[in-house]
């Protein structure tokens, strides 16, 4: 268990994810401070959080300090395959998430760095799915990155946080019927509250697994309670 407190940088707080890690962060008792950079705000005031708008990702030379100094990185920005090209896919998935990751190693070697991926991702690069290739690349690629420790969150299908803003539609249609989802795919579901909790505690105390699936996510959710 470490003793520091957290520092985390977060990104995608405007997105469904982020907002409910950064939700999380903000209740934390070891969360000391959560910065979150952003293209637009994401609209939350709290006083453990500062936010930097900032709109180009494949440059960072402007913002560098500001990025310094932290121990934590919770990456949630991410966008859908539907309707892209795989070349347009990579550059907004993998170049991105690599260029940011990149920065900060630089920066924040002892950091710890928590990517959100998604179930079925393909850690070979080779299959036939494009999504899950490019997803699967930039996993490998960040795992090679001389942080402290980077772990890969794969979640399916996540149950909201009730009172976000940023929760699509689809699982606000869902979200009455999460019981029963959990009680038929328990190996494939998590919920938004276990996904934060998840990626504090691998920051508080570390985990066996680099690569957590649902199952994984949910079990170290409650690392906390068995310390």
């Amino acid at each position: 268990m470490i003793t520091e407190k957290i520092n985390a940088i977060l990104f995608g707080a405007t997105g469904m994810v982020g907002e409910g890690v950064l939700h999380e962060c903000l209740k934390h008792p070891d969360i000391e401070s959560v910065l979150v950079i952003n293209r637009r705000s994401c609209g939350v005031n709290h006083e453990k959080l500062r936010e930097i708008i900032h709109t180009e990702f494949l440059d960072f030379s402007t913002i560098e300090n500001e990025l310094a100094g932290q121990n934590a990185c919770y990456f949630c920005m991410g966008v859908s395959s539907i309707g892209k090209k795989e070349e347009e896919y990579t550059r907004l998935t993998y170049d991105l998430t690599m260029h940011v990751a990149n920065t900060l190693v630089k920066l924040n070697p002892e950091m710890t760095f928590c990517y959100i991926s998604g179930a079925g991702t393909d850690s070979t690069e080779k299959g036939r799915s494009m999504w899950a290739r490019v997803k699967g690349k930039t996993e490998n690629d960040l795992m090679k990155l001389q942080f402290k420790v980077c772990y890969m969150f794969r979640p399916g299908y996540i149950q909201p946080t009730k009172g976000l803003k940023n929760t699509y539609k689809f699982y606000k249609v869902v979200a009455p019927i999460y019981p029963l989802i959990k009680f038929l795919f328990s190996k494939s579901v998590c919920s938004l509250q276990e996904i934060g909790q998840s990626m504090i505690n691998v920051t508080l105390y570390g985990s066996d697994k680099q690569i957590l699936e649902c199952k994984d996510i949910v079990q170290q959710s409650k690392a906390r309670i068995r310390q």
